[in-house]
């Protein structure tokens, strides 16, 4: 019996999930469906029971939280961030996963990346947050970059940090406030600044990047930002946001199917994904 799975949101129009979730399938000779559920906030009871019948699913904006009253259970993951964005459903129980941390903390792995030492974060919103709590539990220095009118929402996930880890080490830190006399082991860029179309921007000063170890920006289209173009001519290894989405359906397939895949099998996923966001998302 062929296994169906699926992908929630609201419009998915651009989404790449589909030819990842396929390319996945296909190197593991497994003959699975992967298709969209698109359902607006007001669709969303109908598409919970879609939902219920696939063997799997992944979630993204704006279910990640409305799925979690519908889990059987939550994995640990889940529960840190309160969201919900790949859903296994074995024999009718529904258990509710966060892969976004894992493809974050993988796609650093994989370049060569250590989440420690000083840590200069751009933004907190979402996957910022994330990676704010993701760093801060590493044991990171981390300086947390937001403009002021969103001090309150970097002081809400500094709150939750520790909660965490009350020794954690974090500082907020205005966006033209950096101190520019320190060295950074990692930046990473969680805002769209650089994002097609506007691809122009740079969310930090040539100064800044010099001080910077590596970048990771979580942007993928382009495939270079601004951002990794600087880094790049200062000699500064840097990886895109497209690794991160590879990596955390590479996880989801963990979860379903107890699969593995080797770094250079992900690594050709992600080009070929660069492939299609070249010709297609234009």
């Amino acid at each position: 019996m062929q296994r169906k799975y699926a992908l929630l949101g609201g419009k998915l129009g651009h989404t790449l999930s589909p030819p990842i979730h396929t390319r996945l399938f296909e190197l593991r000779g497994r003959e699975f469906e992967y298709s969209l559920i698109e359902a607006e906030p007001d669709g969303f009871l109908s598409a919970m029971d879609s939902v219920k019948q696939l063997a799997g699913c992944n979630v993204t904006i704006p279910h990640k939280q409305a799925v979690i009253p519908f889990m059987d259970k939550l994995g640990d993951s889940a529960k840190r961030y309160g969201a919900v964005n790949c859903i296994d459903n074995k024999q009718g129980v529904l258990t509710g996963y966060n892969t976004d941390c894992d493809g974050f903390l993988r796609s650093l792995k994989a370049s060569g990346a250590r989440l420690g030492g000083r840590v200069l974060l751009l933004g907190c919103g979402g996957v910022g947050r994330m990676m704010a709590i993701e760093s801060a539990l590493a044991g990171a220095e981390l300086y947390i970059t937001v403009l002021t009118s969103d001090f309150p929402l970097a002081q809400q996930a500094v709150d939750e940090i520790t909660a965490m880890k009350p020794d954690a080490d974090v500082t907020i830190v205005e966006i033209n406030g950096i101190d520019k006399s320190l060295q950074y082991d990692l930046l990473i860029n969680a805002t769209p600044v650089g994002m097609y179309p506007k691809c122009d921007a740079c969310p930090v000063s040539d100064d800044v990047i010099a001080r910077c170890g590596f970048v990771f920006d979580v942007i993928y289209n382009p495939k270079e930002t601004l951002l990794i173009k600087k880094a790049a001519s200062m000699g500064k290894p840097a990886v895109s946001g497209m690794a991160m989405l590879v990596w955390q359906a590479v996880s989801a397939h963990e979860i379903w199917d107890g699969d593995s895949y080797t770094d250079d099998e992900v690594q050709a996923i992600i080009d070929e994904m660069y492939e299609i966001v070249q010709r297609d998302f234009k």
